[in-house]
């Protein structure tokens, strides 16, 4: 049994809580899973209470994001989110905790933050996370449009790490891709990855595509710009919050929009949860240096 880092509970979260939880196990370190009430068993896995779980480790992890809006953790497998009780935070005092999110835990819970690692904020998290996060968009392009990716007039609109990485995928699928950004310096790696470079606000000139990405948080895609490029398009939108695509105005408009939430959990629950887990390594490490 491996113990340098001591025993995991992983309170609340999805199906990459889920895979994170194995694939600890499958490394020899004893996981308790709590508030995982629909879940009837797991092998070598304990499930039990949020508050035995904590009780019984030395490190907490919680999902992403760690609370919603109601400040509590949220947790799909049991019939009710887990709500941060006096006795559940006295278990989890002293003890790390990893989240994504952390400002929502901090906020409800200012007496952890001391102890608090916030995965989600990881630039290695961030980085294969992209990866995850483009292949989950091209499966709902496939399942939604109605042609081939191939030869399709593709826009991805925003050059951080999601946009790379789709317009790497998608130009290999053979799709014609223009990309959209700010900066210059973007704009000339657009060009240099072999994609068609545009301006945000320029993107008002151009024509019709029929797959459109989005990967940037703010209101770009208004009625006006809708209409001019998004007719007959599937538009995906990858931003979070509330996006970057005014949906209201889709929907009458009756264009195919898609608000594309947590694509890794969706559609690679395995590979996100080692995301977790590796990352979490890291933390570790240098928490111990």
């Amino acid at each position: 049994m491996n113990s340098g880092y001591g025993a995991f509970a992983i309170i609340g979260g999805d199906k990459r809580q889920l895979f994170c939880a194995r694939s600890l196990s499958d490394d020899g370190y004893a996981v308790t899973l709590g508030g995982f009430d629909s879940i009837a068993e797991m092998k070598n896995i304990e499930l039990t209470t949020p508050f035995e779980a904590a009780l019984m480790s030395d490190t907490i992890i919680l999902p992403l994001p760690c609370l919603n809006s109601k400040g509590q953790i949220p947790d799909p497998f049991s019939k009710d989110n887990i709500s941060l009780t006096d006795d559940l935070i006295t278990a989890m005092k002293g003890k790390r905790i990893f989240c994504g999110m952390q400002t929502r835990l901090s906020e409800y819970c200012p007496k952890l933050t001391g102890r608090v690692f916030d995965y989600y904020e990881r630039e290695e998290f961030a980085v294969y996370n992209a990866q995850a996060t483009a292949e989950g968009a091209l499966e709902v392009a496939m399942q939604t449009f109605e042609g081939t990716i191939h030869g399709s007039e593709c826009l991805v609109c925003g050059y951080g790490r999601i946009g790379k990485v789709l317009t790497s995928m998608l130009r290999s699928l053979g799709a014609k891709v223009t990309v959209s950004a700010r900066k210059p310096s973007d704009l000339a790696w657009i060009e240099l990855a072999g994609a068609k470079a545009v301006r945000t606000d320029e993107l008002y000139k151009l024509g019709e595509f029929n797959i459109i990405f989005n990967t940037v948080p703010a209101k770009i895609f208004t009625p006006i710009l809708l209409a001019k490029i998004a007719m007959n398009a599937v538009v995906i939108d990858l931003a979070s919050g509330e996006g970057g695509v005014d949906k209201y105005a889709a929907e009458r408009m009756g264009i195919t929009h898609i608000h594309a939430l947590s694509l890794p959990g969706k559609a690679a629950p395995k590979t996100a949860g080692e995301i977790i887990k590796n990352t979490i390594y890291h933390i570790l490490e240098e928490d111990d240096r």
